[in-house]
Order: C-alpha cells, then sequence, then structure tokens
C-alpha cells in the first residue's frame, strides 16, 4: 500500500496556482548584496548630471503634498489646501504640486477648497497604515472617499498576507479595491520596510500591479524603515518587466523618509535609469512628502523659503 502511495505522489506534481504561475515569468530571486551594489553605482555615477535646475523644478511638479497626522482637523485641512492655491499666485512660473494626499474623512474639504486644475485629491484608504480591517470596511471607505471628491486612492498591501503566503487573498484584496476605484487610479503601498528582502519587494510589487494597481508605492511613511534606494530600484525593475511582459504601464512612488532634495534626487535618478524618459513624468512619477516642497522651493528661488 506505502509503495503505491509513493508512486501516486510521483505523479501528482501540486498544481500552480494562478499567482505562482504569475510570478514564475520573472526573476524574483534576487541577492540584496547586488541590489546595493547596483544602487551604490547609480548614485555614485549618475545622480550628479540630475542636479539641475530642470530637475528641481519637474520634481516640484511630482510632489503629493501629505499631511496624514492624528491632529488634522477641517481647518488645518483647508489651510492646507489654500496654501496649493496661494502657490499659483506666488510662484506662477513654477509648477504647482501634482497631488494633495489625505485621509478619506477630508476628501471632501480638500475638494471643496481647491481651486488649481490639475492637482489630484488622493486619499489613503483601505485601513491606512495597518491594512488590518474587514474587506467590507476597507470596500466602503474607499467608496465613500472617491464619493467625497478622491480622484485617486492610496492602499496597504495586506502585508500579513503576503508574508504568511496567502498571495490569493492578496490579490482578491487588491482586486477589489480597485473594482470600487473603476477609473480612479489606485497605488498599491507595499511597505517595504517589513519585506525584508529584495525578493520580496519583487514578488510583492508583481502581484500587486497583477492584482490591478495602478502604481505601486514604497510606504505609508508610518513604520521605519520607510522609502529605500534599494526598495526602489527593485520596484522599478518590476514595473519594467511587467510593462516588457503585459504592455501595460504601471506607476512609482517613493514615499515616507524622502528628508532631503539629494534623496528626492536619487529616487529620479533610479526611475531615469531603471524605466527611462516615458516614467519622468509627473503622471508615471510621484513623490510622497510634504518636506521637500519647502525644500525644492528654497532651491528654485535661491533662499529659504518656508512656504507650505
Amino acid at each position: 500500500m506505502a509503495e503505491n502511495h509513493e508512486h501516486h505522489e510521483h505523479h501528482h506534481a501540486p498544481q500552480k496556482s494562478k499567482y505562482e504561475e504569475a510570478l514564475s515569468k520573472y526573476n524574483t530571486e534576487l541577492d540584496d548584496n547586488q541590489v546595493r551594489e547596483a544602487v551604490k553605482r547609480i548614485i555614485a555615477e549618475r545622480v550628479h548630471e540630475n542636479d539641475t535646475p530642470e530637475v528641481k523644478r519637474f520634481l516640484m511638479g511630482s510632489i503629493e503634498l501629505t499631511t496624514l497626522k492624528t491632529t488634522d482637523s477641517e481647518e488645518s485641512v483647508m489651510a492646507f489646501t489654500e496654501k496649493v492655491n496661494q502657490f499659483d499666485e506666488a510662484y506662477g512660473e513654477l509648477p504647482h504640486v501634482a497631488t494633495i494626499c489625505v485621509y478619506p474623512c477630508f476628501a471632501k474639504t480638500v475638494s471643496e477648497t481647491l481651486e488649481i486644475d490639475g492637482v489630484e485629491i488622493a486619499c489613503v484608504s483601505g485601513s491606512f497604515p495597518s491594512s488590518q480591517a474587514l474587506i467590507e470596511v476597507k470596500v466602503a471607505e474607499t467608496a465613500l472617499a472617491i464619493k467625497d471628491g478622491a480622484t485617486e486612492i492610496d492602499i496597504v498591501m495586506p502585508v500579513g498576507k503576503f508574508l504568511s503566503g496567502d498571495y490569493e487573498g492578496v490579490c482578491d484584496e487588491i482586486g477589489e479595491l480597485k473594482a470600487v476605484c473603476g477609473e480612479h487610479a489606485m497605488k498599491v503601498i507595499l511597505e517595504t520596510g517589513c519585506l525584508k528582502t529584495a525578493s520580496n519587494i519583487k514578488k510583492a510589487s508583481i502581484l500587486s500591479m497583477y492584482a490591478g494597481a495602478d502604481y505601486i508605492k514604497t510606504s505609508t511613511g508610518k513604520l521605519e524603515p520607510a522609502a529605500t534606494p534599494e526598495a526602489a530600484y527593485v520596484m522599478c525593475q518590476a514595473i519594467k518587466e511587467y510593462y516588457d511582459e503585459t504592455g501595460i504601464q504601471i506607476g512609482f512612488k517613493p514615499a515616507g523618509g524622502i528628508n532631503s532634495v539629494m534623496d528626492a534626487l536619487i529616487y529620479y535618478t533610479i526611475v531615469k535609469e531603471v524605466l527611462g524618459e516615458k516614467w519622468l513624468t509627473n503622471k508615471w512619477f510621484r513623490l510622497g512628502t510634504s518636506r521637500l516642497a519647502n525644500m525644492l522651493l528654497s532651491e528654485l528661488v535661491g533662499q529659504e523659503t518656508k512656504f507650505f
């Protein structure tokens, strides 16, 4: 009987799930040291050539001006949005930010206050930043954000499900929330600091895109480490391979821990080197930060300026 049983096992290799099938088209076995070396090389050899006023102007126009504080209120968010309105009057020659990013309860406030055309309203949704909520709650929160004026939605991939190997659960949730977003862009935050390895970041990137992400984003900014150049490099590689495989262009958003103009230039350079010019527009490349706006502005106008 035992012999039979062994023989029987031999013939039935376990069926690959469609998620494993999708991942098998990509190289997900990455060496963290090789990634580190590649990033070091790009930073050493390429960043300086992008340290120009033109690139800084571009970066200004790619910022997602973000306020996600426990202390946010209707008044503070209104004042925050007014700053974007006033920026146009004060610095008409500079590009305005790409997006204002807030909690869903403030979508209406931003939507009613914002006067500048072409600025998107993004809401973090789906029980940000932990993503630990029932899917029904995530769906409701996302639908309400859109009803109140959100034009883009940022969700956090269910990281716990991913780490325990429940790829189906991860993709089902992302797919369900994308269905709620419809034609509104949805960004999936991987929380790369929790994923630890380049291989995990690559897998999470591919599964998120496969399940319906329009952008992939590094971090919530609520956990350390947040965005890192290494995570950005792996995510951009995944976006490129996904584009080569499917013809679908996916956007990239580093967020969290972007503390200097040099940090932003490093991300810009990685996108340029790995993805190329086609991604260097404020549609496909966004920076989640608030700190950076005043720093870029200071460099562009040539003196310390605290506008935002």
